[in-house]
């Protein structure tokens, strides 16, 4: 059967004949597969592992440990946050506060040096905003030396 234009076949595929793919054992040999399926693994093991190195970087030195207890609104230009900080004895530590307005986006932040002293310390900070805050939290704790 031929198309009126030009004579060619249209029962045909057009980019030429299907290859029989059982007689090669497929696109690829086995130990070719082998190596693809290998190379593969060690991409997404390393991937893995660099993001698992991430988001332990991000989450700052786990010993100093902060926790929220309550956060007040003071108006626009203010937020009053209370806290709690679990750390050991004979280290200080350094808070980031921050305030943050409806949409997330940082309105206030302050930081806070608490003391060599007390391993679990509760504090109460007032920060300065520049619009109205939503809500307040402890972006991050760490050890000082």
């Amino acid at each position: 059967m031929t198309d009126s234009a030009g004579g060619a076949r249209l029962d045909q595929p057009v980019l030429g004949p299907v290859p029989d793919l059982t007689e090669r054992g497929g696109l690829l040999g086995r130990s070719a597969r082998l190596v693809v399926l290998v190379v593969v693994g060690v991409v997404v093991a390393v991937a893995m592992a660099g993001w698992g190195y991430v988001m332990m970087s991000a989450r700052g030195n786990p010993q100093a440990l902060s926790q929220v207890i309550t956060f007040e609104l003071g108006g626009p230009g203010s937020i009053t946050i209370t806290f709690q900080v679990s750390k050991p004895e004979d280290r200080a530590a350094v808070c980031r506060l921050r305030a943050m307005d409806t949409r997330q986006a940082e309105v206030g932040a302050k930081d806070v040096t608490i003391p060599v002293g007390a391993s679990t310390v509760q504090l109460t900070e007032r920060l300065r905003t520049s619009a109205p805050a939503a809500s307040g939290h402890v972006q991050y704790c760490y050890l000082v030396q």
